[in-house]
């Protein structure tokens, strides 16, 4: 019982942001698993939860291994809103083309930023050279670099 609600704990800070353990009680309350405060709140501790900062000052909680990779998400975002002038694609290479003397950071916040479609990059002064594979899946990553940009 308590490994099966434990799991679907998991399963349910990853499918939705949940800030508050009232919100992750009715969200387990909704899946027919009835739970007290303190149940949730042990549970929590024993897996290990954390609070990671979303937008507009909002926590919510995730494993620990997320957080890292949300947080790499967050840092990509911010390093292509402050430095990327272009974006362009050809078959399973995406072009990314930044200010002069962006290309470097931007690369490895790329690599680091835990996109499996993402194989690599090569970051020259104001150019990157990302590589995707499967190459079906350029077309996806290209919007989502161009979602992350605001467009």
């Amino acid at each position: 019982m308590k490994a099966g609600r434990q799991h679907k704990i998991l399963e349910i800070i990853r499918r939705q942001h949940i800030g508050t353990q009232e919100e992750l009680s009715s969200e387990l309350r909704k899946s027919g698993i009835k739970v007290t405060q303190a149940t949730v709140s042990r549970d929590i501790k024993e897996l290990g939860l954390v609070k990671i900062p979303f937008a507009n000052n909002e926590f919510y909680y995730a494993s620990p291994g997320e957080s890292r990779l949300h947080r790499s998400e967050e840092r990509l975002k911010r390093l292509l809103l402050n430095s990327v002038v272009g974006l362009d694609a050809s078959e399973n290479l995406i072009i990314v083309k930044t200010n002069p003397g962006g290309a470097q950071v931007v690369a490895s916040a790329i690599d680091t930023s835990g996109w499996d479609e993402i194989i690599g990059t090569v970051g020259g002064d104001d150019t990157i050279l990302v590589v995707v594979k499967p190459k079906e899946a350029a077309g996806a990553v290209l919007k989502r670099f161009g979602d992350l940009l605001g467009g």
